[in-house]
């Protein structure tokens, strides 16, 4: 069977549009068989050890292991309709010595879950490259921004003074939390081990009997040999919760990469416009308005992540339902959603690092918007400060109030913002306050509490994780 993908026939846009060649490589079906084999002489070298296969035999699979025929594995799957049958006859052709004994007292999933496994610890380590890669460019922005006041904004609305670096904070922390979650899962990646049909090692047993080697110490030669440690209880598959627990962290990653690309949407539209995306000199907004600057990275980001978001639904199904000692309805989907799960999460940090490198911070529309809407947020400052100073609470909220309501009335009808000078012309708040302490207290860049330290304080934290 001969099968010839091109442009004429339908790819997956992860095949060349979205991830990186490393991450497609980990999930490719040549690695994917390379590591079968990888299983398989491994197997042979142990049962050899146990006096069950002969040197000769060993050295003549160890020989032809790089040997990857998937023409001839497709022609024969054609036939046989068993992927990795078809990979153990293949493999057997190459092999006159040691191709009687591949595979010897395995089942599938002895090969095919712990292949899985090593491919998910591969791509789990691609993937927190690229977190440290982007939590590095992370703290840098939040350093370099950590004083810069900015507008805030709750409801959509213009709240109160914050600091660009903080808010790049936010984002930091949660991407901190994944990149110490991702370790976590990375470390406590497990394969299925050599268990046999249903878990029980009978096969294996029986294999040995009279050797002197028990089917444990065979499974642990086994996955020394491969630098994987094994469940200590399996069916004929491993947990797949171990699939869910991988797929949710990639989903987190995720959904802060999501609300980062969200809020630079947001803040990239032109009634705020204090951030941008990099734009490239020849890039095109639009097929039919050139003058548009479309966030197509952050909104490709979202679409990205929003698929991401669904996919582990799909491995909770298949743990939840994995009946009894083995069903194969996971199979199928197991097929497309690891790989693709991993090459989305590729694709959204690779984004988000430059998103991060080229990010534009208009620093004169961020002093623009912070002097329009700024001054409502110092209106809560001046008012604790007069309530100190004597004035009653209610009575004064209440002045603030119609006057920030007339403030309003005047920035909607596109004229500047009159509140600093209605308010400091109020003599109930002066009466308290003096005029010159008022207009010192209606600075609202001074009214960024904690801000800049805390973002420094969580830029330093994650240099600290990562060192």
């Amino acid at each position: 069977m001969t099968v010839t993908f091109d442009h004429h026939t339908y790819l997956s846009p992860y095949t060349w549009r979205y991830g990186t060649e490393a991450m497609r490589r980990v999930w490719s079906t040549a690695y994917q068989r390379q590591l079968w084999r990888q299983i398989w002489v491994a197997l042979a070298e142990a049962q050899q050890a146990a006096g069950l296969t002969s040197a000769e035999q060993v050295a003549d699979l160890r020989a032809h292991q790089d040997e990857i025929n998937l023409e001839r594995a497709h022609a024969l799957e054609a036939e046989l309709q068993h992927d990795l049958m078809a990979e153990v006859h293949t493999y057997a052709e190459q092999c006159a010595v040691g191709g009687g004994i591949i595979h010897l007292g395995a089942t599938s999933m002895d090969i095919e879950d712990n292949a899985d496994a090593l491919r998910l610890n591969a791509a789990l380590d691609l993937i927190l490259a690229q977190l440290a890669r982007l939590l590095t460019a992370i703290a840098d922005k939040i350093e370099q921004t950590a004083d810069i006041p900015t507008m805030a904004f709750t409801h959509l609305q213009p709240a109160e003074p914050t600091t660009i670096g903080y808010r790049l904070a936010f984002y930091a922390q949660d991407w901190l939390a994944d990149y110490t979650d991702l370790r976590r899962i990375r470390a406590g990646i497990r394969g299925k081990g050599f268990k046999g049909a249903v878990g029980t090692m009978a096969s294996y047993g029986q294999l040995l009997e009279g050797t002197g080697v028990t089917a444990s110490a065979l499974e642990q030669t086994i996955m020394d040999k491969l630098g994987l440690q094994a469940f200590a209880v399996t069916h004929q598959t491993y947990p797949r919760r171990q699939d869910w627990e991988v797929v949710n962290g990639l989903a987190s990653v995720g959904m802060a990469a999501h609300k980062f690309a969200f809020d630079l949407r947001l803040l990239q539209s032109p009634p705020i416009g204090e951030w941008a995306e990099p734009f490239g000199s020849r890039q095109i907004g639009s097929s039919a308005m050139p003058f548009k600057r479309n966030p197509i990275h952050s909104e490709n980001i979202d679409s990205l992540a929003r698929l991401l978001a669904t996919m582990p639904r799909v491995m909770w199904d298949n743990a939840a339902n994995h009946l009894l000692e083995r069903t194969l309805d996971d199979s199928g989907n197991r097929r497309s959603v690891l790989p693709e799960a991993f090459l989305i999460t590729d694709e959204i940090l690779r984004r988000v690092v430059r998103l991060l490198d080229g990010l534009q911070i208009h620093t004169e529309t961020v002093a623009r918007n912070f002097a329009q809407y700024g001054i409502f947020a110092a209106s809560e400052r001046l008012l604790m400060a007069a309530v100190r100073a004597g004035g009653n609470r209610q009575t004064l909220h209440e002045v603030i109030r119609q006057h920030s309501m007339t403030a309003w009335a005047s920035v909607r009808a596109g004229a500047p913002n009159p509140l600093r000078e209605l308010l400091l012309a109020e003599p109930q708040l002066t009466e308290h306050l003096g005029q010159s302490a008022a207009a010192e207290l209606l600075d609202a860049s001074q009214y960024i509490g904690e801000a800049p330290t805390r973002a420094r304080a969580l830029a330093a934290s994650i240099r600290e994780t990562l060192r």
